[in-house]
């Protein structure tokens, strides 16, 4: 007996199965779309967009640090020299010394003396006349941060046109009470 070999039906797609194509074991390739209208690729469109973008944010960014390290060191001036007034108060034998010494251990992380107790020095406190009352005296304790010759982040061209040159807090504290006369 014969037998005859009959040919098997080839098996159909079977739906939700991708279908292999060529002999790369089931990868299939796509193809890009080309741009409608002109029929031409889009390449290189999120470099050029970044290119005229970022520039923009980096520098938005860049000023929003620098003004704020610019107000933070106002802000740290500011407390100093009300801590050093406070120093002169506690330490009256010696108020011009104590100021200096409170100011200068408030600012290290600004850098260092940045009161001067010289009395050469135009940022050294002095004792003046109170600006409300002729008859009692004042300390006035100025610190000042010279941001032009030290400024917290580097610089960019153009940037220290709108920069302060140095950043200046001052306070004045009445050192005796005046009593009232009768």
């Amino acid at each position: 007996m014969q037998t005859v070999k009959k040919d098997r039906p080839r098996a159909k797609h079977a739906p939700g199965r991708p279908r292999r194509s060529g002999g790369l074991s089931g990868l299939t390739r796509t193809r890009r779309s080309p741009v409608k209208g002109n029929g031409r690729r889009q390449r290189g469109v999120a470099a050029v967009e970044f290119a005229l973008v970022f520039p923009v944010v980096f520098l938005m960014v860049y000023g929003m640090i620098t003004f704020a390290l610019i107000l933070l060191a106002q802000q740290t001036l500011t407390l100093a020299v009300g801590e050093g007034a406070r120093a002169a108060l506690r330490y009256s034998a010696n108020p011009v010394t104590a100021a200096c010494a409170a100011v200068n251990s408030s600012t290290s992380w600004l850098g260092s003396n940045l009161v001067n107790c010289s009395a050469t020095s135009t940022s050294a406190p002095t004792v003046v006349t109170c600006p409300y009352q002729s008859s009692a005296s004042c300390l006035q304790v100025t610190a000042i941060y010279p941001y032009a010759s030290k400024p917290l982040v580097p610089t960019l061209p153009f940037l220290n046109l709108v920069l302060p040159n140095q950043i200046v807090a001052s306070t004045i504290v009445q050192l005796e009470p005046v009593l009232a006369t009768q």
